[in-house]
């Protein structure tokens, strides 16, 4: 049985945060495992309050699976602060888990910060050198990077800058370029980029898709794919989340975990 953890925040309406990566996880037959960063009342019209949790208790939570449980692969969300990011990569950093996946939470679909400025330059210090994969959407790729991104040239210069902080994989992903009618991703491995498109669907119910589709990344790696495959499969899986929807709430409904699989199963 192959294991995953996921270290952010819960999301109390469920489209997001560990509630994502859990169900993610068991769709895709991974046993999930979770550390707390925060708590968020939270719903589809947006965050309406965050409660951090202490770095000790953050610590302790991923001991709790470091010295019983182990992982096959581990994936970060919202870490929130410059001290829960330190704490995070030591012990990331203290049992050598190699398959970690960044997704660098930063804005709730509502527009909520779930990043505070101050903890940029930790994340950047302390946890990239770390990762095995980093998954940005434009706007968080352009806050790490500093750079304004209009262009596939612009996508694959910050993958580049990303690379060049330590990050062995970077995926820039092109759901925010809302003016075409296809969603460009780029996977650049350090040599080679890899272009990866989808349709783009008219809907507003697409929260939680950045949590969902780093953690398939996530749990494909613990199966033991490559980076390309696991992305791949992130890919497909995100893309039957958002084309079967849901329609739950008023806002920006959650994806549909389970579409992927009903799929597959169909095709069986």
């Amino acid at each position: 049985m192959k294991k995953a953890l996921t270290i952010a925040g819960s999301d109390s309406g469920g489209g997001a945060g560990i509630q994502a990566d859990l169900k993610t996880f068991q769709e895709l037959e991974v046993f999930g495992m979770s550390a707390l960063t925060a708590v968020t009342a939270q719903n589809t019209l947006g965050v309406q309050a965050v409660y951090p949790m202490t770095p000790e208790a953050v610590s302790k939570q991923i001991e709790s699976i470091g010295e019983d449980m182990g992982t096959d692969a581990v994936k970060t969300g919202m870490l929130f602060n410059a001290e829960i990011i330190k704490a995070v990569s030591e012990k990331i950093d203290y049992y050598h888990w190699q398959n970690l996946v960044v997704d660098p939470v930063m804005i709730a679909k509502g527009g909520a910060s779930l990043l505070q400025s101050e903890a940029i330059s930790a994340l950047k210090q302390y946890l990239l050198p770390l990762a095995m994969v980093i998954t940005p959407n434009i706007p968080e790729a352009e806050v790490l990077t500093g750079i304004s991104i209009r262009t596939k040239e612009d996508k694959q210069e910050a993958a580049k800058r990303l690379f060049d902080l330590g990050v062995k994989n970077v995926v820039v992903k092109g759901g925010h370029d809302e003016d075409t009618d296809v969603s460009v991703d780029f996977l650049y491995d350090g040599k080679d980029f890899s272009t990866f498109t989808s349709k783009r669907i008219p809907t507003k119910n697409t929260h939680g898709t950045g949590c969902t589709f780093s953690a398939a990344v996530t749990a494909e790696l613990a199966k033991g794919a490559s980076v390309y495959e696991a992305v791949t499969k992130a890919k497909h899986f995100i893309q039957a989340a958002i084309e079967d929807q849901l329609l739950i709430g008023q806002g920006h409904g959650p994806t549909n975990h389970w579409a992927y699989q009903k799929r597959v199963g169909a095709i069986r």
